[in-house]
């Protein structure tokens, strides 16, 4: 593995003077004994530039950084659903036991509840869990990428699948029985034309590229929200893009929350960039105590949390919202209609100008960096309804809440998420003050979906309702 000195601390910018020139960008370092975690951003003459995903307090120059050869990926495997993660999907209910940080919510639990699986002992090790498998694959089957060989009842809402990895392909050799296995258990023996490959339930993928499917679809069914001034006038379609800006105080967060509790999505991941804690403590305390009507289980079944507050580090922050997409992806593959929620884009770009700075690089638009349009483009571009590589339906629908200073739409972020979401949810503020909620400006707001969902509300809407909105 390549090595490198610490040389440069720059809060969470690093200078690392590299002793070979095996670093690549995007790498993900670990620096010091503890060792913090970190990923390369820019290679210069001599010089690694890596951002730290953790405080940087407490670093000297002079420590050792090694890199470990492999992008930052995130980990898929049973026990994502129902679970709290922070921007790099490290757990923090374990988190909380090794650091001693208590969260200020703890959802009910159940013996069988991923959470008291997981829960580590005060020593900082967690007892791996055994999941009940069901092998869906027998000897001398032909598999190919996408195909589910294991299935695991991961919550009382959501059937875990575990797929073959892209650009894989062969024959099944053997196979377990029937039973419960820890997450790395070889449970399939695959013949492939590179020799036996084991597989398991937990494969990793880098959270900056895209996980590949067949074909992108048009949506032509809406996500129902629950909210009926969205579902009549300005409905968005399962796989479209959906942005919610709107002053300080005119119920952005809100809005969204009340579209992940009643949305017909079949696994909600919340994402909480950059804002309160008190917000996320409330999605726990609510999904907790929720009963899905789908179910009748706690609405926390089918949630997935990714939690970035605005005192974790902002490099995290950056990172937290292509986590939660790559989690979505993964749930997509499955044939999951996956609802994705990000709070907010604009304390995420926040971030992006925050590290831009310390990397001295040419500001751009009151401030931002130049690449905030292509940054923004591909995160929203991951949305889409499409025909995953093993035949499924699947989707992720992203709504993406914008908080423009001094609700000023003209604002750099609001313009270029504009520029990515055929939705627009233009909250009010005066709407707000008057305790009218949603306040959705009926004026500002639009939907560009409305022709292709059509024949969707003509079917079950009858066939008055194009002339009636």
């Amino acid at each position: 593995m390549p090595k490198g000195e610490l040389r440069t601390i720059n809060g969470p910018i690093l200078a690392v003077r590299a002793y070979d020139p095996g670093f690549f960008v995007s790498e993900l370092v670990k620096v010091g004994p503890k060792p913090l975690l970190g990923e390369v951003v820019a290679l210069r003459t001599h010089r690694v530039i890596v951002q730290l995903f953790e405080n940087a307090t407490g670093l000297s120059t002079g420590l050792e950084v090694i890199g470990t050869g492999m992008p930052l990926s995130v980990t898929l495997k049973p026990g994502i659903v129902s679970n709290i993660f922070d921007g790099i999907q490290r757990p923090l209910r374990v988190e909380r036991e090794i650091s001693g940080k208590v969260l200020s919510y703890q959802p009910p639990r159940s013996k069988e509840t991923l959470s008291d699986i997981v829960f580590p002992s005060r020593n900082g090790h967690s007892d791996e869990p055994r999941w009940p498998v069901k092998i869906k694959v027998t000897p001398g089957q032909q598999l190919n990428p996408g195909d589910t060989y294991a299935e695991v009842e991961e919550t009382a809402a959501i059937t875990f699948r575990a797929m073959i990895p892209p650009g894989i392909t062969g024959i099944v050799e053997s196979v377990e029985k029937d039973g419960k296995y820890t997450a790395d258990a070889e449970i399939v023996i695959l013949a492939t034309t590179n020799g036996p490959k084991a597989l398991t339930l937990t494969q990793e993928w880098p959270i900056r590229t895209p996980r590949p499917i067949d074909t992108r679809m048009t949506p032509s069914r809406p996500l129902l929200t629950g909210q009926r001034v969205l579902d009549c006038l300005f409905p968005i379609a399962k796989g479209g893009t959906a942005a919610i800006p709107g002053g300080f105080g005119t119920g952005k967060t809100m809005t969204q929350h009340q579209i992940a509790k009643w949305a017909n999505a079949d696994i909600i991941v919340y994402i909480g960039c950059g804002e309160r804690g008190n917000e996320m403590t409330e999605v726990l305390e609510d999904f907790g105590k929720l009963t899905d009507p789908r179910t009748g289980k706690p609405l926390l079944a089918r949630t997935i949390l990714i939690a970035n507050t605005s005192d974790m580090p902002v490099a995290a922050r950056e990172a937290s919202i292509y986590t939660g997409m790559t989690l979505a992806e993964c749930y997509r593959d499955m044939g999951y209609h996956v609802a994705l929620m990000a709070d907010s884009t604009s304390r995420w770009a926040e971030a992006l100008r925050e590290i831009s700075g310390r990397l001295e690089e040419m500001p751009a638009e009151e401030g931002s960096p130049a690449y905030l349009a292509s940054r923004l483009g591909s995160f929203y571009e991951r949305a889409g309804y499409v025909k995953t590589l093993s035949g499924k339906e699947g989707s992720i629908t992203v709504v993406g809440a914008v908080s423009p200073q001094g609700a000023d739409f003209s604002e750099p972020v609001t313009q270029n998420t504009k520029r990515f979401t055929r939705v627009f949810w233009a909250l009010d503020k005066e709407l707000a003050y008057a305790r009218h909620f949603p306040a959705i400006d009926w004026m500002s707001s639009y939907t560009g979906y409305i022709e292709d969902m059509e024949p969707w509300y003509i079917k079950n809407a009858g066939p008055d309702f194009p002339k009636l909105r």
